[in-house]
């Protein structure tokens, strides 16, 4: 059978209170699928959690985002990917790891998005207190700012413990020039970049140098700003969608993304409870091999642009 996001929504809000309390539905039995970081070998599972959208003002109840980390850890999800400048999202990530238990399970990873060694490091430092913590996973230069002198900082970081892994991040075509240019010149573990079936620019360049260069992806943007769900509107799933074992357009959009040999972990960002299990159905299952990305490319590229 198969189903819309919406209908797959509906299916898992259903279970949603039960999940909490430790009941999963049948394809949560299926393994994960993890993909290892180049430097290291370490294994993360392919899908993650943007924290971008996870903003609130005062007094406003935080308990949709907790749910939502709580139902992602549940079904496996490790990397979480956040920033300063993502209003109150370090706070508040830092807050519902620490309420559920469960920071030692998370994959953390934040970004240092000032100019200036003085207030680049008192942005990093802002960074662990927000998010409640003494070592985060992976610090990023965010949007390649200062780059040269902010990982000049994150490599003494590293070398004291304090940040495991240092990378870059983009999500323009404009900065993919000067991402190259840091990518052959610096020492980094990561890299970060907008990659989606519908723009696939970073994988002409920027995913083949990730990968001679051997560094580990985070993809930012999967489902192209929501341009993927627009363009396909509510077209039941792909006759096709059902060989790689997707039961949504989203789980199509992010298998396609994580399927790329460079690719370790897509980003996309989650607010609700069923949208993490949701996502999560995706770090599951059969993959698309080159044949199917290929079909998935043509079938999409023939639909009006959202």
């Amino acid at each position: 059978m198969n189903l819309t996001r919406r209908e797959a929504i509906e299916i898992g809000a259903a279970a949603g209170a039960s999940l909490l309390l430790g009941w999963q539905p049948a394809f949560a039995q299926v393994s994960l699928v993890e993909k290892a970081i180049p430097g290291s070998g370490e294994r993360v599972p392919v899908v993650g959690l943007g924290g971008r959208d996870y903003r609130a003002g005062p007094g406003e109840d935080l308990s949709r985002f907790r749910d939502t980390i709580a139902t992602f850890a549940r079904f496996g999800g490790k990397v979480v990917d956040t920033a300063p400048s993502y209003g109150n999202s370090e706070s508040i990530i830092g807050a519902s790891a620490r309420d559920l238990g469960i920071r030692d399970r998370l994959f953390l990873a934040s970004k240092v998005d000032q100019a200036g060694r003085e207030l680049g490091r008192a942005r990093i430092e802002a960074s662990f207190t927000a998010l409640g913590t003494t070592k985060v996973d992976l610090m990023q230069v965010h949007n390649l700012r200062d780059a040269t002198t902010q990982l000049a900082t994150l490599r003494e970081l590293k070398a004291q413990g304090r940040v495991r892994y240092v990378g870059i991040t983009s999500s323009s075509d404009d900065q993919y020039a000067e991402m190259e240019r840091l990518m052959e010149r610096e020492a980094l573990d990561f890299i970060q970049v907008d990659y989606s079936l519908r723009d696939r620019n970073a994988a002409e360049r920027i995913l083949p140098l990730a990968a001679d260069r051997g560094l580990g992806v985070l993809t930012n943007l999967p489902f192209g700003r929501a341009s993927l769900f627009r363009a396909v509107g509510d077209r039941p799933l792909a006759p096709w969608a059902a060989e790689t074992d997707c039961a949504s357009w989203a789980q199509v959009f992010l298998k396609y993304v994580v399927s790329h040999p460079a690719v370790t972990c897509a980003i996309p960002g989650m607010t609700q409870a069923r949208h993490a299990e949701d996502n999560m159905g995706a770090a599951r299952g059969r993959m698309p091999d080159a044949a199917m990305r290929t079909t998935m490319e043509r079938f999409f590229d023939q639909l009006p642009r959202g």
